[in-house]
């Protein structure tokens, strides 16, 4: 296989992570590629919205529209060579990129690598949860902002962390109803974190917006609660929401709920190259080893943003920064030093309000407690926690065992959805660190890819037949 020209650096993913660290390393003279599946940088947080659907607010009351803008003209603008529509389905230890493009399989090679793989969300399972009408709350972002549509009418928030007041003050401003936000942190924890929260005004200002927003809606906030089911037929029609600690159940009427307990840090390409990670609770899960400038311990190999541990937007953008400029140092280019001493400033003033957030986040051992026998835990081979406890009797004692006896992780979504929560339930069953529990092991192809795309047309004329050997 003949290997690609090779590019000073590849950088996987362009939200604000990826694209500040390819910008700040093209800037100084580098031949950067960017990757990405969407078509338009700005990731999750600063997506694009769709051209066929033109959302008529100004663009003063929606910064992350703002954000973006700025970020994808600064972009247009640099010597970076994007590559958009690109899904990344496997990386070599020897930093060759394999994806798959709008024009079918193409291969890229680099000198180093940034990965900013970015976050997914956490929900944990609860009956009814695979619903039609019930969806997380990141898809409940795509439809607010990039295709100005609601998820429903009558809308149930449910969840962990400040994402909830977001979709809450997204769907008021489209003109839907939210009928309660149930809340699983409890008010006191909220309350505590206000003095690190106010380490950040900016930021403070824009979840007080929210909060106005939906106060001014008289949006009942049930602190300390979770949804215990999702009821309908068809479609979920009513939610059962119960405090977390026991006592009265509140049935809610609705036709949409939309679920998210915190996010998970992207960590497939960091277990691929079989890199060295830890498990951070507060950062939402799996994390990569890394430096004080994002470097990896597979020397020339970056990771940045929430794919490195979830902080938030601000954050990932000083962190692909750093790592933009450090990749530059490596290869022996000038830079600014003192740039680079004030990106490290601004991350270390920045800490106390993405550590505070990121605790309101993080999830806790009690969450999966007491699921029901019959609870779907992998939503994608419909494997339920019976089957699970069944396996550990059978002997599974690591989360990679327990997916050869159950086939959870092997669906589309490859774990994504069911791997942080799989994790927990085996913790607390086996009496073990997540640690001991471990996490799925990294195998192309990081996402689902069809041989038929990779392979491209042929006929039996394209194929090279040797010629046969001497007898």
């Amino acid at each position: 296989m003949n290997e690609p020209r090779k590019h000073d650096l590849i950088v996987i993913g362009a939200g604000p992570a990826g694209a500040h660290a390819a910008m700040a390393a093209a800037g100084c003279g580098l031949d950067v590629l960017l990757l990405d599946e969407q078509p338009a940088a700005g990731g999750q947080i600063w997506r694009r919205p769709s051209s066929s659907r033109v959302d008529n607010q100004p663009v003063r009351t929606q910064p992350d529209l703002a954000h973006g803008d700025a970020l994808r003209i600064a972009l247009a603008a640099s010597s970076v060579t994007c590559a958009f529509g690109h899904r990344v389905w496997s990386v070599s230890d020897r930093y060759r990129v394999d994806t798959l493009g709008p024009d079918g399989a193409a291969a890229f090679g680099a000198r180093q690598l940034v990965v900013a793989a970015g976050a997914h969300e956490r929900i944990i399972p609860f009956g009814g949860w695979t619903l039609p009408g019930v969806m997380g709350l990141a898809a409940a972002t795509i439809l607010l902002k990039a295709e100005a549509r609601l998820p429903g009418q009558k809308v149930v928030v449910a969840g962990r962390g400040p994402l909830l007041a977001a979709v809450a003050a997204g769907v008021i401003a489209k003109g839907g109803e939210v009928v309660a936000i149930v809340d699983r942190t409890p008010q006191r924890e909220w309350l505590a974190s206000v003095p690190a929260l106010a380490s950040q005004p900016g930021q403070l200002k824009q979840g007080a917006a929210w909060m106005l927003a939906i106060a001014l809606r008289r949006v009942p906030i049930l602190f300390g609660h979770r949804i215990q089911e999702a009821l309908g037929t068809d479609s979920v029609s009513r939610v059962v929401a119960e405090p977390i600690g026991g006592g009265a159940r509140r049935l809610l009427d609705c036709d949409a709920l939309v679920v998210g307990d915190g996010l998970v840090p992207g960590g497939d390409i960091a277990r691929l190259l079989r890199i060295a990670m830890r498990h951070d609770r507060r950062r939402g899960g799996w994390v990569p080893v890394v430096s004080d400038l994002f470097e990896s311990d597979r020397a020339g190999l970056y990771c940045v943003g929430d794919g490195a541990g979830v902080r938030g937007a601000a954050m990932a953008t000083i962190s692909g920064e750093i790592a933009g400029l450090a990749v530059v140092a490596r290869l022996g280019r000038a830079f600014d030093a003192q740039r680079m001493s004030g990106l490290k400033q601004r991350w270390r003033k920045g800490q106390r309000f993405s550590d505070a957030v990121a605790e309101v986040m993080a999830p806790r051992p009690a969450d999966v407690a007491d699921l029901r026998h019959d609870t779907v835990i992998c939503r994608c081979e419909d494997v339920r926690l019976g089957e699970i406890d069944g396996a550990l009797a059978a002997g599974a004692v690591d989360i990679n065992q327990l997916k050869h006896f159950t086939r959870c992780g092997m669906g589309p979504c490859q774990g994504r959805m069911c791997g942080a929560i799989i994790e927990e339930l085996l913790a607390a069953r086996l009496e073990k660190t997540r640690e001991a529990v471990g996490q799925w092991t990294g195998r192309p192809p990081l996402r689902p890819v069809s041989l038929g795309d990779l392979v491209g047309e042929f006929s039996y004329g394209d194929i090279p037949v040797p010629e046969p050997a001497p007898l």
